[in-house]
């Protein structure tokens, strides 16, 4: 048997401990390099002699005597990363060892040995495996692999004894996989949220724009129209819509504006009530009533307030989003030092 060379000097001769293996194989190791690497093993060896004299024998039993040859010459290797091909000989037994005789270094790089190789037909023994040996990091890759291709794992041999002879695993199995559909669930009805209140802060800032420096066909009485150009327009295809919205109150009959019977004034009105909630404008805004908006919040009374909460919750959500554009279009376009001054 070889070992690495960088085992402390003096180790090489007389060696005092025998382990013996399956088969009947000795195996000569030192006790002291045998205890620095393994707590288990010290503990074992701190015991007394039955005679006085006799040399040590420590049973590693239940495994391949190359497994355990494997397992010696990485504990005189000081930490070092085991070989791919030993790795997928004996991945499974030196994970079994590491754990049994506490060798924390070597059971991590076990679990990302293993890990690596998962596959459908072998996730479910890997998964018994890392809930037996308290493996928490390749119990969770064991599950992900689970559960992105539970049909190709409920084809194999392992799950169906899994099955008829641990239903515990299976149930927990079985609820994972529900968790992770929530989870994805929660995480994709997060992402449309978050795209609704960009597209809202986007409709701020193009009706800001409209009302202040007018656009192609919308602008403030007196104002000359501005340059048909795309960098002129915050966004050109929010714009067309929103001046599409304010030219169509005017057309609008006015029963259907008193009955509030036009989703489309209703949408507009909406916008311009948003508007002045998140608005930080000195008066007089730009933006028509948006003072006689904030006027409005500030003497609603207390019932009222109860019945705003949703709406003021989404206008924070939108002066969020609208902070988050504005720093990310900051980082995604270098801009000078005077222009960063000039915009602050």
């Amino acid at each position: 048997m070889s070992y690495s060379t960088n085992a402390p000097a003096g180790f090489w001769e007389w060696p005092d401990v025998q382990i013996l293996t399956a088969g009947e194989r000795r195996i000569p190791a030192h006790s002291k390099v045998l205890a620095s690497a393994s707590p288990v093993l010290e503990s074992m060896l701190d015991q007394p002699r039955q005679r006085g004299g006799e040399e040590r024998v420590i049973s590693i039993l239940g495994v391949p005597c190359g497994a355990v040859d494997v397992f010696v010459r990485l504990l005189y290797s000081s930490r070092c990363v085991p070989p791919a091909a030993e790795m997928g000989e004996h991945g499974v037994h030196l994970l079994v060892l590491s754990h049994v005789y506490q060798v924390g270094w070597l059971k991590r790089a076990c679990e990302m040995a293993l890990a690596s190789g998962l596959a459908a037909e072998s996730v479910v023994d890997l998964l018994v495996l890392a809930r037996r040996c308290d493996a928490s990091w390749l119990h969770l890759r064991c599950m992900r692999v689970i559960t992105g291709d539970f049909a190709a794992v409920e084809r194999t041999e392992a799950w169906r004894f899994l099955q008829d002879n641990d239903p515990w695993l299976e149930l927990d199995i079985l609820q994972s996989q529900q968790d992770a559909r929530l989870r994805q669930k929660r995480q994709r009805r997060k992402r449309e949220e978050q795209a609704l209140y960009a597209e809202l802060s986007e409709a701020m800032e193009c009706l800001q724009h409209i009302c202040t420096d007018g656009c192609t066909d919308v602008r403030p009485s007196g104002r000359e129209a501005p340059p048909r150009d795309r960098t002129h327009c915050p966004n050109p295809t929010t714009c067309r819509g929103l001046q599409q919205l304010i030219r169509h109150l005017p057309a609008c009959s006015r029963k259907q504006q008193q009955q509030l019977g036009c989703t489309r004034c209703k949408r507009l009105w909406q916008l311009l009530r948003l508007h002045a909630s998140i608005c930080l404008h000195p008066d007089p805004c730009s933006v028509p009533l948006c003072s006689q908006f904030k006027r409005k919040m500030e003497q609603m009374n207390f019932k009222e307030e109860e019945e705003d909460v949703k709406w003021r919750l989404l206008a924070k959500k939108v002066a969020s989003a609208r902070v988050m554009c504005y720093l990310a279009r900051r980082n995604a376009v270098p801009v000078s030092l005077a222009e960063a001054e000039l915009i602050d």
